[in-house]
């Protein structure tokens, strides 16, 4: 489906008493302005998609992210979140996947990089916050929904478990026909990612798209 995304918002600088003298000090201007990050920008996404959505930090990148989330769910898809993935804090992970069994409880975990089974045994709590970032991606892929949106994808981990992390669950996104669309600083995921849409995001409204067909 095509969307039109548009994302603008008012700054005005409030006028205490130091702000007004360093403004004079300096010479600043304090008047209001809009400034727009996304101008019309227009993006196809289709189900089995994955977008990677790049550029520097404060260009950007989560405002689009979030408005292509918004357009997706408005458009009548179930978008899941990672950062909105709950936790049982005092359950072992192994408990907490695979309704259907233990296989697929292990086979979620491997998806996300947890491969050995001493974690499995282990609470969301006794984790490191990369291994915990991981357990949440196990959830968002058995959770079901169209759309699987990462924000700052993969920052807590290394960059070799980043991209073996990138690689399942792209593969998997595609398998099942889910839209994966991350976002991240990081331009070192491109050949794991292999993404259908390339979104560098610049500051202010300035942007580059590229699209590339996978079989």
């Amino acid at each position: 489906m095509k969307v039109e995304l548009h994302a603008a918002f008012q700054s005005r600088t409030a006028r205490s008493e130091r702000v007004i003298k360093v403004a004079e000090a300096f010479g600043l201007g304090l008047e209001d302005r809009e400034f727009t990050v996304l101008d019309k920008v227009e993006l196809e996404v289709k189900p089995g998609d994955v977008v990677y959505i790049c550029g520097q930090s404060g260009a950007g990148k989560s405002v689009l992210l979030r408005a292509l989330a918004e357009k997706l769910a408005e458009a009548g898809q179930s978008v899941a979140n990672i950062d909105a993935v709950d936790l049982d804090l005092h359950k072992a992970l192994i408990d907490q996947l695979g309704g259907e069994g233990l296989a697929e409880a292990i086979r979620l975990l491997s998806v996300a990089g947890l491969s050995d089974a001493y974690l499995y045994i282990r609470k969301p709590g006794e984790l490191s916050d990369g291994q915990r970032y991981r357990f949440r991606l196990a959830k968002l892929v058995e959770g079901g929904a169209d759309v699987w949106v990462a924000d700052e994808f993969g920052a807590v981990l290394d960059r070799v478990t980043a991209k073996i992390v990138a690689w399942n669950l792209a593969k998997v996104a595609r398998a099942h026909g889910k839209t994966l669309i991350v976002a991240t600083t990081h331009t070192d995921l491109l050949e794991e990612l292999a993404p259908s849409l390339m979104v560098t995001k610049r500051f202010h409204d300035r942007i580059k798209i590229e699209t590339n067909d996978v079989d």
